[in-house]
């Protein structure tokens, strides 16, 4: 589904990577489950969820962020 936002949306960028080749990384992000998404470091999910729910964890980040 981010993929699809960042193809919607200019302002929105995805990336995809694969935790077996960046292990620091996915110690970094704290990853222990797959998928999980990072939304500019103030909100984070793990698991595929329904589009509503995705949608809603962007617009939380898009406050936390205009909150600063």
């Amino acid at each position: 589904m981010a993929h699809a936002a960042a193809m919607l949306n200019p302002r929105i960028r995805a990336d995809v990577v694969e935790i077996s080749e960046f292990p620091r990384m996915a110690q970094d992000f704290q990853v222990m489950g797959v998928p999980k998404t990072v939304v500019s470091d103030v909100v984070e999910f793990v698991g595929a969820v329904p589009e509503n729910t995705f949608v809603a964890h962007l617009k939380a980040a898009a406050e936390k962020l205009s909150k600063g």
